[in-house]
Protein backbone atom coordinates (compact mmCIF):
# COMPACT_ATOMS: atom_id res chain seq x y z
CA UNK A 1 0.00 0.00 0.00
CA UNK A 2 1.36 3.59 -0.71
CA UNK A 3 2.30 5.63 2.72
CA UNK A 4 0.00 8.82 2.00
CA UNK A 5 1.52 10.26 4.48
CA UNK A 6 4.80 10.63 2.02
CA UNK A 7 4.57 14.07 -0.07
CA UNK A 8 6.59 11.69 -2.91
CA UNK A 9 3.81 8.73 -2.99
CA UNK A 10 0.96 11.39 -2.74
CA UNK A 11 1.83 12.66 -5.85
CA UNK A 12 2.59 9.60 -7.10
CA UNK A 13 -0.88 8.63 -6.79
CA UNK A 14 -2.17 11.82 -7.77
CA UNK A 15 -0.07 12.09 -10.99
CA UNK A 16 -1.35 8.38 -12.15
CA UNK A 17 -5.30 9.47 -11.40
CA UNK A 18 -4.96 12.55 -13.50
CA UNK A 19 -3.09 11.04 -16.33
CA UNK A 20 -5.21 7.53 -16.30
CA UNK A 21 -8.07 10.29 -16.49
CA UNK A 22 -7.06 11.92 -18.92
CA UNK A 23 -6.67 9.02 -20.77
CA UNK A 24 -10.28 8.21 -20.66
CA UNK A 25 -11.50 11.18 -21.26
CA UNK A 26 -9.29 12.33 -24.34
CA UNK A 27 -10.82 10.45 -27.57
CA UNK A 28 -14.44 11.28 -25.90
CA UNK A 29 -13.37 14.93 -25.60
CA UNK A 30 -12.60 14.76 -29.39
CA UNK A 31 -15.29 13.07 -30.49
CA UNK A 32 -17.52 15.87 -28.14
CA UNK A 33 -15.75 19.09 -29.22
CA UNK A 34 -16.46 18.26 -32.83
CA UNK A 35 -19.89 18.43 -32.37
CA UNK A 36 -19.11 21.34 -29.70
CA UNK A 37 -19.95 20.03 -26.80
CA UNK A 38 -18.06 19.11 -23.26
CA UNK A 39 -17.83 16.50 -20.78
CA UNK A 40 -20.77 17.56 -19.19
CA UNK A 41 -22.67 16.95 -22.27
CA UNK A 42 -21.23 13.36 -21.81
CA UNK A 43 -22.60 12.67 -18.22
CA UNK A 44 -25.60 13.55 -19.29
CA UNK A 45 -26.18 11.16 -22.00
CA UNK A 46 -24.84 8.59 -20.13
CA UNK A 47 -26.84 8.81 -17.07
CA UNK A 48 -29.99 8.51 -19.45
CA UNK A 49 -28.79 6.04 -21.37
CA UNK A 50 -27.98 4.12 -17.72
CA UNK A 51 -31.20 4.99 -16.60
CA UNK A 52 -33.82 5.53 -19.52
CA UNK A 53 -36.85 7.72 -18.69
CA UNK A 54 -34.76 9.51 -16.21
CA UNK A 55 -36.91 12.66 -14.29
CA UNK A 56 -34.96 15.83 -14.44
CA UNK A 57 -34.76 15.92 -10.89
CA UNK A 58 -32.83 12.61 -10.51
CA UNK A 59 -30.39 13.76 -13.15
CA UNK A 60 -29.85 16.65 -11.18
CA UNK A 61 -29.24 14.27 -8.33
CA UNK A 62 -27.29 11.61 -10.00
CA UNK A 63 -25.10 14.55 -11.40
CA UNK A 64 -24.93 16.88 -8.35
CA UNK A 65 -25.49 20.10 -9.96
CA UNK A 66 -27.97 22.98 -9.81
CA UNK A 67 -30.84 23.40 -11.90
CA UNK A 68 -29.26 26.08 -13.75
CA UNK A 69 -25.89 24.32 -14.31
CA UNK A 70 -27.82 21.88 -16.15
CA UNK A 71 -30.05 23.76 -18.06
CA UNK A 72 -28.11 25.19 -20.74
CA UNK A 73 -26.11 21.95 -21.48
CA UNK A 74 -29.26 19.82 -21.56
CA UNK A 75 -31.73 22.49 -23.68
CA UNK A 76 -28.44 22.13 -26.00
CA UNK A 77 -28.57 18.18 -26.29
CA UNK A 78 -32.23 18.67 -26.63
CA UNK A 79 -32.11 21.41 -29.90
CA UNK A 80 -29.33 19.06 -31.78
CA UNK A 81 -32.24 16.21 -31.42
CA UNK A 82 -29.94 13.94 -28.65
CA UNK A 83 -32.05 13.97 -25.99
CA UNK A 84 -36.01 14.04 -25.92
CA UNK A 85 -38.24 15.29 -23.40
CA UNK A 86 -41.58 13.74 -22.46
CA UNK A 87 -44.45 14.30 -19.41
CA UNK A 88 -44.85 11.23 -17.09
CA UNK A 89 -48.14 9.69 -17.41
CA UNK A 90 -48.46 9.77 -13.77
CA UNK A 91 -47.12 13.22 -13.25
CA UNK A 92 -47.88 15.60 -16.07
CA UNK A 93 -46.08 18.16 -14.41
CA UNK A 94 -42.40 15.90 -14.31
CA UNK A 95 -40.43 15.47 -17.79
CA UNK A 96 -38.96 12.50 -18.18
CA UNK A 97 -35.91 12.36 -20.73
CA UNK A 98 -34.79 9.68 -22.98
CA UNK A 99 -31.98 9.62 -25.96
CA UNK A 100 -32.79 9.84 -29.47
CA UNK A 101 -32.12 7.19 -31.66
CA UNK A 102 -29.32 9.81 -32.69
CA UNK A 103 -28.62 10.30 -29.14
CA UNK A 104 -28.12 6.64 -28.44
CA UNK A 105 -25.81 5.89 -31.15
CA UNK A 106 -23.76 8.91 -30.39
CA UNK A 107 -23.70 7.97 -26.58
CA UNK A 108 -22.77 4.35 -27.61
CA UNK A 109 -20.29 5.40 -29.63
CA UNK A 110 -18.44 7.68 -26.83
CA UNK A 111 -19.06 4.56 -24.58
CA UNK A 112 -17.48 2.19 -27.38
CA UNK A 113 -14.41 4.52 -27.01
CA UNK A 114 -13.51 4.62 -23.45
CA UNK A 115 -14.24 0.78 -23.25
CA UNK A 116 -11.98 -0.18 -25.55
CA UNK A 117 -9.55 1.69 -23.00
CA UNK A 118 -10.85 -0.38 -20.16
CA UNK A 119 -11.07 -3.36 -21.59
CA UNK A 120 -6.76 -3.11 -22.43
CA UNK A 121 -6.10 -2.16 -18.99
CA UNK A 122 -7.75 -4.19 -17.26
CA UNK A 123 -6.84 -7.22 -19.12
CA UNK A 124 -3.14 -5.91 -18.70
CA UNK A 125 -3.52 -5.21 -14.98
CA UNK A 126 -5.84 -8.40 -14.21
CA UNK A 127 -8.09 -9.68 -12.06
CA UNK A 128 -7.39 -8.71 -8.59
CA UNK A 129 -6.32 -5.03 -9.59
CA UNK A 130 -9.44 -4.24 -11.42
CA UNK A 131 -11.63 -5.54 -8.00
CA UNK A 132 -8.86 -3.14 -6.38
CA UNK A 133 -10.04 -0.25 -8.56
CA UNK A 134 -13.71 -1.01 -8.84
CA UNK A 135 -13.12 -0.36 -5.20
CA UNK A 136 -11.37 2.41 -5.13
CA UNK A 137 -13.26 4.03 -7.29
CA UNK A 138 -16.58 3.74 -5.07
CA UNK A 139 -15.00 4.62 -2.31
CA UNK A 140 -13.93 7.74 -3.87
CA UNK A 141 -17.40 8.12 -5.23
CA UNK A 142 -19.51 7.41 -1.62
CA UNK A 143 -16.35 9.92 0.14
CA UNK A 144 -17.85 12.83 -1.96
Amino acid sequence: MLDLKNPLAQQEAMQAFFFGYQAFTAKADEMLERRGLSRVHQRIVFFIARYPTLSVKQLLELLGVSKQALNIPLRQLQEMHLVHSVASETDKRKRLLQLTEEGLRFEQSLRREQVKLLQRAFSEAGEAAVAGWLAVNQALSAAN
